[in-house]
């Protein structure tokens, strides 16, 4: 269902670091970024809480794996079919996700074996009900809330595989993709126009208006959950909703995504 109400807040929040402060972004119906920054998990949670109609979009697994890709059943149905014994340690989506060529995190089915980052966004969706938010399409809540993977977000914004996301060309390339979209961040071509042979030649970069990459998986995760409700045709959930299921910002998952793009003579 889809939610009812219209001056909602798109809330990305990145725990991928695996301590606090959190790295999170919020934008409202228009685009406009409202908030950028750090905070620890009980921070974000009173700005979460406080928010008449919000989505949240978190860069971590739901929960741990529950075993899903070990029935037979399951796997008779998933396109491509998995080899025989393959597989059988991972979430249905990464196993789609990693088919597109999409490089995933596997989540463990024991929680304790999880990284801490994980742990930490169990932790936050566990919060996250009990203040009332409840799962992307669930119900019509005005208060809801959904797994994403910012590496998977920007593949399927750009079309192809980006660049390493700690890399200066992943950061240009990852602020260029959510300032074509909308999200009003300072347009990084101006980076190049900063460049001089004196900055260069001493080792000085003008990286001053370019987000850091936590900052650009917090904004793609507000910027997918946008999608989701004001361009649902361009938006897809990835598999088991039992299990957990990735939204994407894109109607549907290629066969395989490749490093960059055909260019024709």
């Amino acid at each position: 269902m889809q939610m009812l109400f219209t001056n909602i807040t798109y809330i990305g929040i990145d725990p991928t670091t695996g301590t606090t402060p959190f790295t999170y972004s919020a934008v409202d119906s228009d685009l406009r970024l409202l908030v950028l920054g750090q905070a620890d998990m009980d921070e974000v949670l009173a700005f979460v809480a406080g928010q008449k109609a919000a989505f949240v979009a978190v860069c971590a697994p739901r929960r741990p794996n529950q075993g899903k890709m070990r029935d037979p059943k399951v796997r008779d149905a998933l396109s491509p079919q998995p080899n025989p014994g393959r597989w059988t340690n991972f979430r249905i989506a990464e196993y789609l996700l990693r088919q597109a060529n999409i490089n995933i995190h596997q989540t463990c089915a024991d929680k304790s074996e999880c990284p801490n980052w994980m742990q930490m966004g169990f932790k936050l969706y566990s919060r996250l009900e009990k203040i009332g938010y409840k799962d992307y399409k669930s119900s019509s809540s005005e208060h809801q809330m959904t797994e994403v993977y910012p590496h998977a977000s920007f593949t399927c914004l750009l079309g192809i595989i980006p660049f390493a996301k700690h890399s200066l060309e992943g950061r240009l390339q990852r602020q260029l993709i959510l300032h074509e979209h909308g999200i009003n961040l300072p347009d990084p071509m101006r980076f190049f126009e900063e460049i001089t042979r004196h900055r260069l030649l001493c080792g000085i970069l003008p990286d001053e208006e370019l987000s850091n990459p936590s900052e650009l998986d917090a904004l793609s995760a507000s910027l997918t959950a946008w999608m989701a409700v004001n361009k649902p045709g361009k938006s897809c959930l990835v598999g088991d909703a039992k299990e957990g299921q990735i939204l994407l910002p894109t109607p549907f998952l290629q066969g395989k995504y490749n490093k960059q793009c055909h260019v024709s003579n």
